[in-house]
């Protein structure tokens, strides 16, 4: 069942954002994920008419990451449980 709430913590973060929440997640995945610059993000946007400077970008990964890096730790899987040292 999807969850209907976030966490306070990044409720009260995303409530701070001045550009819409799914354009700076994908910010955010992409600067995570693919380990690009802040600068090659600001031209990447820049290429989809969505005027945003590096310095925006950094200040919500700094935000963000933490944060929902907390959020997913609670949901992953323990690993190192096999049954085969038993």
């Amino acid at each position: 069942m999807p969850r209907t709430t976030l966490a306070p913590g990044i409720t009260k973060v995303l409530r701070r954002l001045h550009y819409p929440l799914e354009m700076m997640l994908l910010c955010v995945r992409w600067y995570v994920a693919y380990s690009l610059s802040l600068r090659n993000l600001e031209e990447m946007l820049a290429e989809r008419d969505i005027g945003v400077d590096h310095s925006t970008v950094h200040r919500s990964v700094i935000k963000l990451v933490p944060l929902l890096g907390k959020t997913f730790r609670k949901h992953k899987r323990p690993v190192g449980t096999s049954c085969a040292g038993r």
